[in-house]
């Protein structure tokens, strides 16, 4: 039983052909080195080269189309993962977690039309971008790399059929479906004070992540090459290369994210005095009441120094 599934499938009147509603490769469009790889490519060069047309002029706006896109991928983002909890919980239940993870009968027909869809997603994603590059935003490595290696992550993953991969798309259309809202909503001038949540809970995704494909890839092994040497509840389904390249992916996420986390929040923001004990400090030196001044010099009231020092200036100020 699916009800939304079902409901969806009565109420958009739209017949596709079997290769848009399963992944063929060869049919299924982006189902092959030959176009995806290129596609890749392509995206790279179209935003650095809008980055470079734009370098000497003004930025643009754009406000309603990027809210818009926006709101369609939070509110798509929801949808899809609805439709998967739906299919995903009653296997879940009836058969428990590793079978859930490994076996090859969590690989149905509406997962693969569900994965085929998230695969589309990601390319959607990469106007994110293009955005970025219009409005003469940074285009920061960690952004543009994300981007392009989660298409390409998803692709691996769809032809490899790894059967744990519905872990870490659930949890990253939950995370896109609030990250994408608060793009839609602070572009129209919403203050949103979970900015910094966002990032924590893309750390915990990868690490959560983490731990099914490093778990996954670790059964098939064991299972496959090392029994009965090793301890395994048995093989996980999916090809090698898949599981060993989003093992990969994916640890590079999460050493990105936790990096971009710390230089952003943990860091003191440049030009800012950095704060020890809750008093603002130049230098290594404290500041009162958090006023410095600039070179590096700071200035402590009823300090013989600094008293000579505001003599200085006010006897010639008068003079």
């Amino acid at each position: 039983m699916a009800p939304l599934a079902d409901f969806l499938a009565r109420t958009v009147p739209i017949s596709l052909p079997d290769h848009l509603r399963s992944y063929v490769v060869g049919k299924t469009p982006l189902s092959t080195p030959q176009e995806v790889f290129p596609a890749l490519v392509a995206y790279l060069v179209i935003v650095f080269s809008l980055r470079a047309y734009m370098k000497n002029r003004p930025p643009l706006k754009l406000q309603r189309l990027f809210q818009l896109h926006n709101i369609i991928l939070s509110a798509g983002s929801g949808l899809l993962l609805a439709c998967m909890i739906e299919e995903i919980a009653p296997l879940y239940y009836k058969n428990g977690t590793f079978w859930a993870m490994c076996n090859e009968g969590m690989w149905t027909d509406r997962l693969e039309f569900y994965y085929l869809i998230n695969y589309y997603f990601k390319y959607l994603e990469l106007i994110d971008t293009v955005f970025l590059a219009l409005k003469k935003k940074p285009l920061a490595f960690l952004h543009v790399y994300h981007h392009s290696a989660t298409a390409l992550l998803c692709y691996t993953q769809l032809n490899g059929k790894t059967s744990v991969q519905w872990i870490p798309i659930s949890i990253n259309l939950s995370v896109h479906v609030l990250m994408y809202y608060y793009y839609y909503a602070t572009a129209g001038g919403a203050k949103i004070w979970w900015k910094k949540h966002l990032t924590t809970m893309q750390i915990a995704q990868f690490i959560i992540d983490l731990f099914a494909v490093y778990f996954g890839t670790y059964s098939y092994y064991a299972a496959n090459y090392f029994s009965p040497l090793l301890p395994t509840m048995g093989s996980c389904a999916g090809t090698e290369s898949a599981a060993v390249f989003g093992c990969a992916i994916l640890s590079s996420y999460l050493v990105l994210f936790i990096q971009f986390y710390i230089n952003t929040y943990k860091k003191p923001a440049k030009g800012k005095a950095p704060v020890a004990n809750g008093k603002a400090v130049a230098n290594g030196k404290p500041v009162a009441n958090g006023n410095g001044i600039a070179n590096g010099h700071g200035c402590v009231p009823n300090a013989g120094p600094c008293n000579t020092f505001l003599m200085s200036r006010f006897r010639h100020k008068l003079e």
